[in-house]
Formats: C-alpha cells, sequence, structure tokens
C-alpha cells in the first residue's frame, strides 16, 4: 500500500501511479518484526489449548489421541454445542474457537493463520484485527449453533472473518493491484467453502459463512489503521478492550463451570 494514500501498488513501483509519492522501498521481514505480536499471541494460546486437551484426551481415553482429541474433552474444554449454549453457556461462541480436533486440524489452521493474521495485522492494526477476530468467531459459532446442533471447534471461523476483512479491504481500492488481490481472496473464500461441502468431512461450514459475514462488514467499517482520526483510533482501542476482556470472562466463566462452581 501507498503510505500516503494507502491505495494498493506493486513492489516494482517507486512512485505511487495514484498521489505520484514517492514510495521507499521496504522489506518485508513479518516473521521477525517487532511490530506484528497479535498473530504469533493468538497461534501460542491455541498451540498451548491443543496440547493441554492432547493430554487430557489421553488421559480420558487411556492412551492414544495424539491426532485426535475426543468429543467429550472437547465439550469439557468449552466446545460449541448448541443445547449447551441455549441452556446459557454463550461462553462457548468464545471458546470454541481457540480449540481443535487433532494435530492435522490444527496445523492447517495455524498455517493459513501464520499468513493471513500477519497481512490483517499490517494493514488493520492490532486493535482492529482483536475485533474482527474476536466478533468473527462469536458471529461464526452463532450460525453453526443455529444451523447445526453438532459439535463445533476451530480457529477457522476467525480465520473467515480475517478473510472477510481483507476482501473488504479491496473493496475500497482500485487499480490492478486491488483487483488481483480481491479475486485471490474470493477464490480463497470459495475454495473453503467448496471443501466444506464435500461428503465425509466434518466441517462446519456455518461457522466458515458466519465468520465472513461478520468479518466482511467489520473491515469494511474498520479500513485501515493509517490516515484514522484521534478520536477513531480511541474508539477502536475501546473495542479491542471490551473484545479482549469479553475472550477473557468467557474463559473465567468455562473455568467456573470445569471445576463444578457454576452449572452455566
Amino acid at each position: 500500500m501507498c503510505p500516503h494514500c494507502r491505495a494498493f501498488i506493486t513492489t516494482a513501483d517507486k512512485v505511487c501511479p495514484y498521489c505520484d509519492t514517492a514510495v521507499a522501498p521496504r522489506r518485508i521481514e513479518w516473521a521477525a518484526s517487532s511490530d506484528f505480536f497479535l498473530t504469533p499471541l493468538i497461534l501460542l494460546i491455541n498451540v498451548g489449548l491443543f496440547i493441554v486437551t492432547i493430554f487430557a484426551s489421553m488421559k480420558s481415553t487411556g492412551g492414544g489421541g495424539f491426532l485426535d482429541v475426543d468429543g467429550r474433552t472437547l465439550f469439557s474444554f468449552g466446545a460449541k454445542l448448541s443445547p449447551a449454549i441455549a441452556a446459557g453457556q454463550w461462553w462457548r461462541l468464545i471458546t470454541a474457537g481457540f480449540l481443535h480436533g487433532g494435530l492435522m486440524h490444527i496445523f492447517m489452521n495455524s498455517y493459513a493463520f501464520l499468513d493471513l493474521g500477519r497481512q490483517v495485522e499490517m494493514y488493520y492494526g492490532a486493535r482492529r484485527m482483536v475485533v474482527i477476530y474476536i466478533l468473527s468467531t462469536i458471529g461464526g459459532f452463532y450460525l453453526s449453533s443455529v444451523w447445526s446442533e453438532a459439535l463445533s471447534i476451530g480457529a477457522s471461523a476467525g480465520l473467515m472473518g480475517l478473510l472477510g476483512a481483507m476482501l473488504a479491504l479491496t473493496m475500497q481500492h482500485q487499480g490492478p493491484a486491488a483487483s488481483y488481490l480481491r479475486g485471490m481472496y474470493t477464490r480463497y473464500a470459495v475454495w473453503v467453502l467448496a471443501i466444506g461441502l464435500l461428503p465425509g468431512l466434518r466441517i462446519d461450514n456455518a461457522a466458515h459463512i458466519g465468520g465472513f459475514a461478520v468479518g466482511f462488514g467489520v473491515g469494511y467499517l474498520a479500513h485501515t489503521q493509517r490516515g484514522s482520526t484521534r478520536t477513531a483510533e480511541r474508539t477502536w482501542g475501546v473495542l479491542a478492550i471490551l473484545c479482549i476482556c469479553l475472550t477473557l470472562y468467557a474463559f473465567l466463566r468455562w473455568y467456573l463451570w470445569f471445576s463444578g462452581v457454576t452449572r452455566i
């Protein structure tokens, strides 16, 4: 993006073709850059919870369970289950987004999130990304709970929200670079949803659609962090804090339920 007008340009452009501003060459070092902390933090939380559920599953089933976590363990750790949510356990709409059902599941989601998460964090900033990711997770699992009573987990609802946000970003720009990225993100979304229709795969397309729709909507409103007013930045900062507090409160409610302190 041009640092001045925020239009999409190519890496070969030395002058922005839209505003005639000189563009300094940039090295993209996402993995090592201190500007990106939210993406690895969420990945760390997901991996940590996966390791905990693996050991809990192995203990529950008496061995095995490394490639797949049993459903009872996933439910105990906050998986989405419509009857439980209807009974008052709303926090499952959030906790379910940080759980994974097996090694391949978390590997695929982590691989996608490492790339997509850094893109969203770079263009939108950490504050907006927190809001997009958490609200997309909630929206995705809410639609899933309405659509099906089946057990469901995974970061893909939030991932689809990030994908929707990037598509929304390209919708607000013109030019060949924006057109190319718009087509790329659209193909990704269609590809993910198409895979979810394949028989025999336990893929929650409702969570994907819900997350994508929420992410697109929030991303369209959020635009990018650069060029925003101070009031807008404060507003997104407050929203990010509220989303973080809501997530922490959801895990607290899960812990109280898991410990037997409460029934909801």
